[in-house]
């Protein structure tokens, strides 16, 4: 095992810039001081002026134009009903991006893209072209990335508890890697798809995270001994071990700590129960943009201590959001006003937490709305038109409601505006790819089946 100068040394020379790691904070030996380790090294990554910087700026010159080019091609007062619905636009350029910086950030790590996250068919087929293979978690999400000619050896069926009759579909359709966490669905495997390639899940401690999964999925470490019994009793194919730290996370110790917790497995595996050498370690997803180079480094550093490249284990990884979160870029039409004073308004838009913002309910997340046409001008490279707080130059006050009859329909109960919004004028949401259109509900009759315009900043020819 690596001590902590050399923990600390592979990651500050990581591709990742990082502020030097002082010998004289490094005394105690890692595992006595596993906390307090990591705090210094958490509290030297925040304070990294270059930890929070994004690896590159989003295409916004052609994003706006194919916003402009769709709004200029409308006429609200002539327009066939719907027409001004809202749409997406979405940039596979971006994706390109983003995908080249995983590796950058995380060579070891074959992504796994989870399909749940956005299972729009373009998406699918450009991460298939880059290399990605894909977490799904239904029928429905195993068809369509085997409908894009995607070998199902690139497929985990990474949902820990399955109807029994979509684990006889995996196995007719030789998708074989798949996960597990109670004995209950080792026996169901063993019955319908005894070849599986197992991926033993463990529960995290994912109590900062956003959106929570270990409450769900995921076996306790002191449980563990039951189901690799288990697994050696039918003899079963355990070939991994897997976890989840949820998304939103904001203390990356507990993706360090899962890391630990597998290679306790890994050895268990082999030590107490003589099961044949585990291969690989599945370190799940919640990687977001903001955030990745803190959680790389992290994840670097504790596959360096305790999973060596000289281990021979290979690493994946179910990354969702930060491969497509910032790829999509929503706008929505004023369809509606309640002016309750000179100052103060309600804006109502064609979209909203039963459509494309479901992700305010299901993701926790707080859409940004910005003004894209007003008074026969647009505005969309001022990205100061808005502000979630009062200041002087954003005097209007709003709140903003999407489209159906139910009060719980609210995108942003207060929010400041630089302009007076009138109906007829857009806003557009950036970075709205993830855990929005996949959950999206005809509810109320509204059609939320949105329009998605698809630009590739980085080769036009590409699309």
């Amino acid at each position: 095992m690596a001590s902590q100068p050399e923990i600390a040394k592979n990651l500050f020379a990581s591709t990742t810039t990082l502020v030097d790691y002082p010998a004289k904070e490094e005394k105690k030996s890692h595992e006595d001081n596993v906390d307090t380790y990591l705090e210094q090294l958490f509290y030297k990554l925040k304070n990294d002026p270059e930890i929070s910087k994004l690896p590159h700026n989003e295409a916004h010159l052609e994003i706006y134009n194919a916003l402009k080019k769709r709004v200029d091609d409308i006429n609200n007062e002539t327009c066939e009903p719907g027409e001004e619905n809202s749409f997406f636009v979405c940039d596979l350029g971006e994706i390109e991006r983003l995908y080249a910086n995983w590796w950058k950030e995380l060579p070891r790590v074959q992504p796994f893209y989870a399909v749940k996250c956005n299972p729009d068919l373009k998406i699918i087929r450009k991460l298939a072209d880059l290399g990605a293979n894909f977490d799904c978690a239904s029928k429905l999400e195993i068809d369509k990335v085997l409908s894009m000619d995607v070998n199902p050896e690139r497929i985990i069926y990474a949902n820990p508890c399955k109807a029994a009759s979509f684990i006889r579909y995996a196995a007719t359709n030789k998708v074989m890697k798949s996960t597990f966490d109670n004995v209950e669905e080792l026996h169901k495997i063993k019955k319908f798809h005894p070849e599986s390639q197992l991926f033993l899940r463990i529960a995290t401690d994912d109590s900062t995270a956003q959106c929570r999964l270990s409450t769900k999925y995921g076996c306790e470490m002191e449980r563990v001994d039951s189901l690799l019994e288990c697994i050696k009793t039918l003899g079963l194919n355990l070939v991994g071990v897997s976890f989840h730290v949820g998304s939103g996370a904001s203390d990356f110790s507990s993706l360090y700590k899962a890391v630990r917790d597998a290679r306790i497995v890994f050895d268990k595996a082999v030590n107490d129960y003589g099961l044949p050498e585990l291969k690989t370690l599945d370190v799940g997803g919640g990687f977001q943009l903001e955030s990745f180079k803190e959680s790389s480094a992290v994840l670097r550093l504790a596959l360096d201590e305790y999973f060596p490249e000289s281990s021979k284990v290979d690493i994946i990884a179910e990354p969702g959001r930060y491969l497509v979160a910032s790829a999509f870029t929503l706008a929505a039409n004023v369809i509606a006003k309640r002016k309750l004073n000179e100052a103060e308004s309600m804006i109502y838009v064609n979209d909203g937490v039963y459509g494309n913002m479901n992700c305010i309910l299901f993701d926790h997340q707080e859409p940004t709305p910005r003004t894209l046409w007003h008074d026969n001008n647009y505005h969309y490279d001022d990205f100061d038109s808005t502000s979630p707080n009062p200041i002087t130059t954003c005097p209007y006050k709003v709140s903003m409601w999407g489209p159906t009859c139910d009060g719980l329909d609210c995108i942003t109960k207060e929010y400041y505006m630089k302009h007076d919004l009138v109906v007829g004028d857009w806003l557009y949401f950036p970075r709205l790819g993830a855990y929005t259109s996949s959950a999206a509900t005809p509810f109320n009759g509204f059609d939320q089946t949105a329009d998605i315009i698809y630009i590739n900043s980085e080769n036009q020819d590409n699309i």
